[in-house]
């Protein structure tokens, strides 16, 4: 049986005192109908119809529990579970005064409605169903009237009532108490995050004032003073512009220092699979529909490999969605022990790896990026593909420490076209 079928779950102690209730309500109906019938029984026909009342008593509490459960701690009751309590005390008012042994089943009654109904309610109800008890007490006395009959009930309700809604009240506490410490940990948390953010921007306005911003200061300085004397003096018009050049340099290696080190976005607020999971859907749409797969047990990956394999993730759906006329991909991420690989499937017209590049004939950017960036994460790609058949892209980044790549990797930003090599570097700014 269930009473309370979210809040028994959460916690044992209801969990405990529920089944006791329910226990006890069985033991004083199972003894009550036992007295009735050695002590209390009239003519067979009548003793026949309260039996069948006893029966009822017990069916129509045991579906209560199953059709009209108690609301959940601090809920309000339902409409359903206040008609069983309702129906569950006539009928016992009905036994009661059929069969005064009925008396004590009141008890679990009592228990039932304290815990489901407001106090407000709950109170004046236990005190309607002591004072029936008392009644059937002393109706059912003989000679001379027991002070107990009339004393003890009140008593042992009174207790009960003092010490139920006390608990009762202090579980509304503890659940505003901790709806409180919820919504603060809420509130603190965005507020380090805003935090977080506000000192970030704050260090990237002073590096770029610091660094690019006195770079590009520099190099119109330099240019304007080269201009001022590029007629009179060309030698030294020529020498602003050497150092012009040099600053320009300098201010390219910290341009791309920064985009090297910052994250993506994605990746400053979800784990790699909400990233990926966010990426899918933003890819999803008319034409196109993109899942997310995860094999194995998620564990925590260095910030270079998050941020590598959620951009090659990005580079071949790009790829899927400008060339491959595909309806549906697949991007698979699964955890091994020593590795973590990406696969990005699709069910497009594919291509020849070995004759061609990758759907995009003419750009031939997107895998060469894709490549490098696994490189400098130190795994490996590979892609398999048939016209026709559809392509896999696949990555494996190995969960080791490994060896940084060469220092003279081309710019992720600007990866090279394989069928037309860059030229060596040169002094200048390019």
């Amino acid at each position: 049986m269930r009473a309370d079928p979210e809040g028994v779950r959460a916690d044992p102690d209801g969990r405990w005192l529920t089944a006791v209730m329910h226990a006890a309500f069985f033991l004083l109906l199972g003894s009550s109908l036992v007295r009735f019938l050695t002590r209390d029984q009239g003519d067979a026909r009548t003793s026949s119809w309260i039996v069948a009342l006893f029966a009822v008593f017990w069916l129509l509490y045991v579906l209560g529990q199953l059709l009209a459960p108690a609301p959940r701690p601090g809920a309000r009751p339902t409409a359903r579970h206040l008609a069983w309590l309702g129906a569950v005390s006539a009928v016992w008012l009905v036994l009661l005064v059929l069969a005064p042994s009925a008396t004590w089943c009141a008890m679990p009654l009592l228990f039932a409605g304290l815990h489901t109904l407001p106090a407000r309610i709950a109170v004046p109800v236990v005190a309607v169903l002591t004072a029936l008890v008392v009644a059937s007490q002393i109706r059912v006395s003989e000679g001379t009237l027991n002070p107990n009959m009339v004393i003890a009930p009140p008593a042992v309700a009174a207790v009960a009532t003092a010490v139920l809604v006390h608990l009762q009240r202090q579980a509304a506490r503890q659940r505003t108490l901790i709806d409180d410490l919820v919504r603060t940990r809420r509130d603190l948390a965005a507020t380090e995050r805003r935090a977080g953010v506000l000192a970030e921007r704050q260090r990237l306005s002073s590096e770029i004032h610091d660094t690019l911003a006195q770079s590009l200061s520099s190099q119109r300085m330099l240019l304007q003073a080269a201009e001022r004397v590029w007629r009179t003096e060309p030698d030294v018009a020529r020498g602003h512009i050497r150092d012009a050049a040099e600053i320009t340099s300098r201010g390219l290696a910290e341009a791309r220092r920064f985009v090297h080190d910052l994250a993506p976005a994605d990746l400053a607020e979800f784990t790699l699979p909400e990233a990926l999971s966010a990426l899918a859907a933003r890819e999803s749409g008319p034409g196109l529909t993109v899942a997310v797969r995860l094999d194995g047990t998620p564990g925590p990956l260095p910030a270079r490999v998050e941020a590598a394999l959620l951009r090659i993730a990005q580079g071949a759906l790009a790829n899927v969605r400008e060339h491959a006329t595909a309806t549906r991909a697949v991007l698979t991420l699964t955890w091994l022990d020593d590795q973590i690989s990406l696969d990005v499937a699709d069910d497009g017209r594919g291509f020849d790896p070995d004759g061609a590049p990758a759907h995009g004939e003419g750009r031939g950017h997107g895998l060469p990026a894709m490549r490098i960036r696994a490189r400098q994460a130190g795994g490996a790609l590979t892609v398999e593909s048939t016209p026709g058949e559809g392509t896999v892209v696949s990555v494996a980044v190995p969960l080791v420490p490994v060896a940084p790549g060469p220092p003279d990797l081309p710019d992720p930003l600007n990866p090279p076209d394989p069928l037309n090599p860059p030229d060596p570097p040169r002094e200048t700014a390019s």
